[in-house]
């Protein structure tokens, strides 16, 4: 037996011991190799998530890129994961409604998790690999929004009625949110086929992927249907549009906010947004029918949607 032959059965012998097979070997070295960095793995993860989750971690993912573009993903300790966000926690932009960074801190922990996890499907890393999952994320704390009383939800509905460049269009959507309670997603996700008429319905395709008919009013229903006529919405695009036919963005509810605001100080000073209509209108539908009503209203997953067409709507 040669010396290189004996070395050979040593470590074979070796292998043994640990439970390690030579082709487990190879798989590792191979593995290791083929690690991206996160500079070659964060396009790939913007590709393949929801718009949703791209908006919320994309500046996240761009700061990855930044600091540790060159690095492979298995080269990150949860160690600097943490002082990372603790970095970002201190550096946020402070507003009103801040709360000392803990969103920023959240968002970023999600943003790693998120392309962690598609990391390990990818086959690149192990769950036990993953640095994310050893990070604590911030306990979130309650919500300051409310039900916006009905002689404030007037004072909005005025100024976003009478000011601005497209009364018509700032009224529609005010009445869209606080009948449905649908999130901003929803409405400017809707259709012309998503609505139903005879039935008055209208189909709400919101985050989650969750998709769930409507209960609105006849004169809501109305409003839609004239406003699809007027602004020339064809099938298969979305239903609101401003009037050269041009379909809305999200950037539309912040010039909203932002002039109704300077109307009413006071909806800048509690940060007073579309998703407060939504609150609004769930804590009515929470009171006059229950809790289990009020969560398929809402569209929250595990909900019974089909009891929304039960509710009565203003006509």
């Amino acid at each position: 037996m040669t010396a290189a032959r004996a070395d050979i059965d040593a470590a074979l012998l070796l292998l043994d011991r640990l439970g390690v097979s030579p082709a487990d070997l190879h798989q590792a070295a191979r593995d290791r190799r083929q690690i991206p960095t996160f500079a070659e793995y964060v396009p790939v993860v913007a590709d393949a998530v929801g718009n949703g989750s791209r908006r919320a971690s994309s500046s996240y993912w761009k700061r990855l890129v930044e600091i540790w573009g060159d690095r492979r993903l298995d080269e990150v300790t949860p160690s600097e994961i943490e002082r990372l966000v603790q970095q970002i926690k201190a550096n946020v932009v402070s507003r009103r409604n801040a709360r000392g960074g803990r969103s920023a801190a959240e968002l970023s922990i999600a943003a790693l998790r998120c392309l962690y996890k598609r990391a390990v499907a990818d086959g690149y890393l192990t769950a036990a690999d993953d640095p994310a999952q050893k990070v604590e994320k911030p306990r979130r704390l309650p919500s300051t929004r409310r039900a916006i009383a009905d002689a404030r939800l007037a004072e909005i509905n005025q100024v976003a009625g009478t000011t601005g460049d497209d009364p018509d269009l700032d009224t529609l959507l005010m009445r869209l949110h606080t009948e449905t309670a649908c999130r901003r997603g929803g409405a400017l996700a809707m259709l012309p086929s998503d609505l139903d008429p005879e039935q008055c319905l209208i189909l709400l395709k919101e985050k989650g992927e969750t998709v769930r008919w409507q209960p609105v009013s006849p004169t809501l229903m109305r409003h839609l249907q004239r406003h699809i006529e007027e602004r020339q919405a064809s099938p298969g695009t979305p239903v609101l549009r401003y009037r050269d036919g041009r379909p809305i963005t999200r950037r539309r509810y912040d010039h909203l906010w932002d002039r109704v605001g300077r109307a009413l100080p006071w909806v800048t000073t509690q940060q007073i947004s579309t998703h407060w209509l939504r609150h609004t209108t769930l804590t009515w539908v929470e009171r006059q029918f229950g809790y289990a009503v009020a969560q398929a209203y809402a569209g929250h997953v595990g909900g019974d949607a089909s009891v929304t067409a039960t509710l009565r709507v203003p006509k």
